[in-house]
């Protein structure tokens, strides 16, 4: 029975029938429907294939049909769960690729051209050599009834099995055998036919891999007779595979929503659909979705429902991405299995420098012994070597490596065969560390930015040999008892650089409001030793206050600057 329009998810129910109604993105609308207008006008263009790039959520799948509505073509469509390989996409996209619309009238107004949609095409990796993928084993006899009949009673009563006659009727799912042998009610016609049903199903062929797409993917975009689009989260996979997919396709590029966008499309999907939100609900979803609009559209969905209240406030937290880490840390420790760079993008739609520390936190718990756990820290190894590569150099297509070592590449190391999670994945302490060192790194962060501008040193460079020597000093300084000469360095070390009471305790390794820290700024006044005043700002206030300039001052050259540090003016020129 087909669903009822108002039970439809959002997602789907509001669509985009056309394509000026996509939100947002309006560059790349234009430059979809400038393509679609050329293969309008008759011949096929140079370049017959779209590549709509963009991250999930911001309208690449609604902008094709949209565009299909528009010009009104008809849509031969594969996505992600159909089987993609070589001889599918040949059967299915191929044969629409090279004939016209069935429901064309020659000579009539009516649709012209099929538009081909491949939905997702980056999650397609297989080439033309790799070995087929065979579908799960076939259900049994008692399996296949169960699922089309539910019960024992009802599949008595479909096949005729009275109490009294022959054959008996059966008495449980127990007594209906895994394959029909010699049965008498194997002999019933209504039995013979669910029999041919299973054997059909049971022996069909079926190849799930997606062997030798790609290839014909591109054979596709060099001898498509139809308009074809493609829709992909990064377009660097499909190039990396295949010239084809840099040279000949129309790249179009979609971004995130703007907040601005997002805001208004939800404003007025709430008063259409007559929604009582809590004020400030539809900003929080904003900053929720991060220019998702499915996913702004799921939360709104899930809080519509509610009475409006705290309870809505309390749906509209931050998305917990920890969650995420630690599901798929658990799949890939145990499953023995590779997963493809793409599908560890779609399920965290991270980088894998995110992942590398889940997984170097988790090896020790998940290994099945000492020798197992080595064989995983070697593949971390490895991975974070190629990390390493691809930020020093640029080469981002080494992100594919590494997410294919740490996760099949552990796995399949610390483990000989698939197991069921016995432990938790733990959260990486490296991280919580991180965390809560934030504001003391914040700090000594400052420390290491004056003093590089005022030494004309790199960051790095005064991280690894000045900072030092500042701890050293200031920590002289604030021992008991403190030679005098080291107070004094450090005064006028803190004036020099003019650090901040936050910085002095840094260095000093003592509380901001201690007699440390207002010993070194006794000097300055009573106002700028109070704990997190600027002393710059203090000195350039006080400045300001005492010694006003007047206008014909303010224009005159500044005597107190060396000759290098004037204008030009200065010398003679106009």
């Amino acid at each position: 029975m087909p669903s009822e329009p108002s039970r439809l998810p959002l997602t789907e129910r509001l669509r985009p029938r056309r394509l000026a109604e996509i939100v947002g993105n309006v560059p790349a609308r234009a430059q979809l429907r400038a393509w679609a207008e050329a293969w309008d006008r008759g011949e096929p263009p140079v370049q017959r294939a779209a590549l709509l790039a963009g991250p999930p959520g911001v309208g690449k799948t609604s902008a094709a049909l949209a565009l299909a509505a528009d010009f009104g073509w008809s849509v031969v469509e594969m996505n992600a769960s159909d089987a993609r390989n070589e001889r599918a996409i040949e059967q299915v996209a191929g044969r629409a690729s090279i004939t016209h619309s069935l429901l064309e009238v020659p000579g009539g107004g009516g649709r012209r051209r099929s538009l081909i949609l491949l939905d997702e095409a980056d999650s397609l990796s297989g080439r033309s050599g790799e070995p087929a993928r065979a579908a799960p084993a076939p259900p049994s006899l008692r399996e296949f009834l169960r699922g089309r009949y539910g019960t024992v009673d009802a599949l008595n009563a479909a096949w005729g099995l009275a109490p009294d006659a022959k054959p008996a009727p059966l008495g449980s799912w127990d007594a209906v055998p895994r394959s029909p042998g010699n049965h008498a009610w194997a002999r019933l016609p209504s039995a013979r036919k669910d029999l041919d049903e299973w054997r059909s199903a049971a022996a069909r062929p079926a190849d799930t891999s997606d062997r030798g797409g790609l290839a014909a993917i591109a054979r596709l975009v060099r001898a498509t007779r139809q308009p074809l689009i493609l829709t992909v989260n990064d377009e660097r996979v499909l190039g990396r595979s295949s010239a084809v997919f840099r040279n000949s396709v129309v790249r179009i590029r979609f971004f995130p929503i703007r907040d601005a966008e997002l805001a208004a499309r939800l404003a007025s999907i709430a008063r259409s659909e007559r929604l009582d939100l809590v004020p400030g609900a539809i900003d929080a979803i904003v900053r929720r979705a991060r220019g998702d609009l499915r996913a702004a559209l799921n939360d709104l969905e899930a809080i519509a429902p509610l009475p409006r209240g705290p309870l809505q406030e309390s749906l509209l937290g931050t998305r917990d991405r920890s969650a995420d880490f630690a599901a798929l840390t658990e799949d890939v420790l145990t499953a023995c299995r590779y997963f493809r760079s793409i599908e560890v993008q779609d399920r965290l739609d991270a980088p894998p420098d995110d992942l590398l520390p889940w997984i170097e936190e988790n090896v020790p718990h998940f290994a099945a012994d000492r020798a197992h756990r080595a064989a995983g820290f070697d593949r971390v190894e490895r991975a974070e070597r190629s990390l390493a590569r691809a930020r020093q150099h640029r080469v981002w297509g080494l992100w594919s490596y590494a997410s294919e070592l740490l996760t099949g590449g552990v796995g399949l190391a610390i483990r000989d065969a698939p197991t069921v999670p016995t432990v938790r994945a733990q959260f990486p302490r490296f991280l919580a560390a991180m965390g809560a060192t934030r504001a003391v790194r914040a700090v000594r962060e400052g420390v290491v930015r004056k003093a590089a501008a005022h030494l004309h040193l790199s960051r790095a460079k005064t991280r690894d040999a000045v900072l030092p020597f500042l701890e050293g000093l200031f920590e002289a300084a604030a021992s008991r008892p403190a030679r005098p000469e080291r107070i004094e360095e450090a005064r006028a070390l803190a004036r020099e650089l003019e650090l901040a009471p936050e910085e002095l305790a840094y260095l000093g390794g003592t509380e901001v409001d201690g007699p440390f820290v207002r010993r070194l700024l006794a000097d300055r006044g009573t106002e700028e030793a109070a704990p997190g005043r600027s002393t710059a700002a203090s000195e350039r206030a006080s400045r300001s206050e005492t010694t006003p300039r007047t206008e014909a001052a303010a224009n005159a050259p500044d005597r107190t600057r060396k000759p290098a540090q004037r204008h030009l003016s200065d010398f003679g020129g106009r």
